[in-house]
């Protein structure tokens, strides 16, 4: 079991917002059986373009740590894209660690 740490900046994060982002990083655990926690940052940036709602997952595997930081439209599409993201990062580490 993956340990999630949640935090929102300059705003209160609903329930649902919670779920969804503690639903969308366990599935990362399926590419990456070593993850030992994941802190999701969101924050709302104040700009004009609609595009301020930023996610950082910092995820910690055994010797490492692993930062995506992905900023869109809504929080849900944010933390959908940095896990994405993250889940190519973790394949290529894997990798790594049984290639050497």
């Amino acid at each position: 079991m993956v340990t999630i740490h949640f935090r929102a900046v300059n705003f209160k994060a609903g329930l649902r917002l919670k779920e969804y982002a503690k639903k969308r990083i366990e599935k990362l655990s399926l590419f990456h059986q070593q993850i030992l926690e994941v802190f999701v940052f969101t924050k709302v940036e104040n700009n004009s373009d609609g595009f301020n709602k930023w996610a950082e997952l910092k995820i910690e595997i055994p010797g490492d740590y692993v930062i995506v930081k992905k900023i869109s439209r809504s929080f849900e599409e944010s933390i959908h894209n940095a896990a994405a993201s993250a889940v190519r990062i973790l394949k290529k580490r894997k990798g790594k660690v049984r290639s050497s």
